[in-house]
């Protein structure tokens, strides 16, 4: 009888002392899955600065995108271009998550199959382009740009502009010189006169009407709309939408702040950009920014500026705008 309560014992104390390494085990366990979810990499988040006077770079400035993206363990990665061109082939690379481009980029890259989605429409663009003319130059009329040098960006909203303007008139890119330059390389080429005519976007026509260096040919008056849209790269859309509505909430508010900070928002960019703060503050003004879905009429707009790519020999492939446009991003965020 002593030695079955003797075995009795002894079972009961290996049994406690087999739970107590279980539940030791378990414990170590939660702990390093703890510590591995803490020591997990944050996710990068690719931003592109489409030209240098945008909003963009007031909240690469700000800071504001990296604090709010700290609640989803995200940073971001920062880069620059001159104009859209460019900034598809970074894309296409995958080293781009979230940008803006315009009309005749977004087209261009869609024609060539770029994996990326409009996510929301920041301006209808009638203010954006302008055909400029030295202010002593005999070019008056649109008609008179025939046998002329032109600069452009090729393949940019300017592009599709000047296409549009010359067929309202027309004229064809046949009859005209194109000089293929980007805009900070277009500037001192029409400044000295290497070029008839520049189609050019702001700050350089404000900045330039404004010093009477330069007079405008077709400007807003055409009434010719290039809407320029919010983008972001497919596979990051799908995977980390949260981020995207999060990424369109910072740029809402940054319009909130452009509206009531022109001064500050002038000052900001005008030691780099070497223009006077008061042309600055007309260009800010003038920009009408904005934040909304992607309407019926910035869509049928797009369709028929891919008709004129297409016809002038610039898409290669023909597109249907409406597919490559997701509003739902923007609809997460309510009104």
């Amino acid at each position: 009888m002593v030695l079955m309560k003797s075995s009795h014992f002894k079972f009961m104390i290996v049994l406690l002392f087999m739970l107590t390494l279980l539940i030791f085990a378990t414990g170590c366990s939660s702990k390093a899955s703890e510590a591995g979810e803490g020591e997990k990499e944050p996710i990068v988040v690719q931003l592109a600065i489409n030209g240098g006077t945008n909003l963009f770079t007031v909240i690469k400035e700000k800071g504001w995108l990296e604090e709010s993206f700290k609640a989803h363990h995200a940073t971001v990665k920062w880069s620059e271009f001159q104009s859209g061109p460019p900034l598809l082939e970074s894309l296409a690379a995958d080293r781009v998550d979230i940008s803006l481009l315009g009309d005749g980029a977004a087209l261009q890259g869609q024609s060539a199959g770029l994996p990326f989605v409009n996510i929301g429409l920041i301006s209808n663009g009638t203010r954006l382009n302008a055909i400029l003319v030295p202010a002593n130059s005999p070019v008056q009329r649109v008609e008179d740009l025939k046998g002329r040098r032109i600069a452009l960006a090729k393949g940019t909203t300017s592009h599709v502009y000047l296409l549009k303007v010359l067929a309202k008139y027309g004229l064809s890119e046949q009859d005209l010189e194109i000089v293929n330059l980007q805009f900070t390389d277009a500037l001192p080429a029409f400044t000295t006169g290497k070029v008839d005519a520049w189609v050019a976007i702001d700050p350089f026509t404000t900045q330039l009407t404004r010093q009477k260096t330069a007079a405008i040919v077709a400007g807003p008056e055409q009434g010719i709309l290039a809407p320029v849209a919010l983008i972001a790269r497919t596979g990051f859309a799908k995977e980390h939408p949260e981020l995207v509505t999060e990424f369109l909430r910072v740029y809402k508010e940054a319009i909130v702040w452009q509206n009531e900070h022109l001064d500050e928002m002038a000052q900001m960019f005008a030691d780099e950009k070497k223009i006077p703060v008061e042309i600055l503050k007309e260009v800010f003004s003038n920009q009408n920014a904005e934040l909304t879905p992607i309407t019926r009429d910035a869509i049928a707009t797009q369709q028929a500026s891919v008709e004129i790519l297409e016809a002038s020999g610039f898409l290669k492939q023909p597109i249907q705008y409406e597919k490559y446009v997701d509003n739902s991003y923007i609809e997460r965020l309510g009104p």
